[in-house]
């Protein structure tokens, strides 16, 4: 989920309550807050908190709620995770230190990662997005991990298939190997992937849940012809726009996605061109004129 902001710059929550009373309408399984796509890196822990209560007090009762709660420090990182706990979320999503990058040797990961499940009320599900952290996880880290009791999958963001057929191979059956691009979604499930975990999903939530369930019920030929379309709106609003991009699809189909946080910037006219004409081929009934 995105994380809406006032006028006045400060965290928006009745913008994110009315974001939920709409994805609660959608077939979404649930939802992550303070994720990449939540800006977590540029909150205060006073708005975090408040986040994490206000999507578990709008959230339907049936969707599972997952926190982002990975820190630089394997210390802050339990602790965000124990918090997530009380709020009563179902699961942590938890990425990889990054900042001394040289020492992060994969046993110092393992580390990392056995240590916050060891102390974890709730499962872990590992992160990896190599392109925001500079750190990637490997499959032999991830089938060291996957031994934990109380790790039960993997978000992968890095959009590279191969690297997700190595998780599906190297972890036992009842590992759970989730994708965050929602370009790779169909292949990723052809090599054994079972879900995603997709900013598109912000915007467009019934696109990606309608790929996810064609591809469950085994109607390739209609799957790859939708995966086409998805992966097209998703090279320009996510990987090319970013999570501004994503915001800014969001309010052209009635959701409040706003600006970003500084440092990031709005978009410039163009980019809001190319984005709305896109939407346009895609759901020309639900985005403003």
């Amino acid at each position: 989920m995105t994380t809406p902001y006032g006028s006045d710059g400060s965290v928006s929550l009745a913008d994110l309550k009315h974001n939920l009373r709409l994805y609660n309408s959608t077939d979404l399984a649930g939802y992550v807050a303070l994720g990449s796509t939540g800006e977590s890196v540029l909150l205060r822990r006073a708005e975090m908190d408040a986040i994490l209560v206000t999507v578990k007090e709008a959230s339907a009762k049936e969707k599972k709620l997952l926190a982002g709660t990975g820190a630089e420090s394997t210390a802050e990182t339990i602790e965000r995770t124990k918090r997530a706990a009380e709020f009563g979320y179902h699961a942590a999503l938890v990425k990889p230190p990054h900042y001394y990058k040289p020492a992060y040797k994969p046993e110092v990961l393992v580390a990392h990662f056995r240590r916050v499940a060891d102390e974890s009320p709730i499962p872990v599900m590992l992160y990896s997005i190599p392109q925001f952290t500079g750190i990637t996880l490997g499959a032999a880290e991830v089938a060291a991990l996957a031994e934990h009791p109380n790790i039960i999958g993997i978000k992968d963001s890095s959009g590279n298939v191969q690297g997700t057929a190595d998780f599906v191979a190297a972890a036992p059956p009842a590992f759970n190997v989730l994708v965050g691009n929602a370009a790779t979604l169909y292949p990723s499930f052809v090599v054994g992937a079972r879900g995603g975990i997709l900013a598109l999903a912000s915007a467009l939530p019934e696109k990606c849940v309608k790929l996810f369930e064609l591809i469950r019920q085994g109607h390739h030929e209609k799957a790859r012809e939708l995966q086409s379309l998805v992966a097209r709106a998703s090279k320009l609003i996510v990987s090319e726009l970013g999570l501004t991009g994503v915001k800014y699809a969001m309010d052209q189909r009635g959701y409040r996605g706003g600006l970003p946080r500084l440092p990031l910037l709005p978009l410039h006219d163009e980019q809001k061109k190319r984005l709305s004409e896109l939407l346009r081929t895609l759901e020309p009934a639900a985005v403003r004129a």
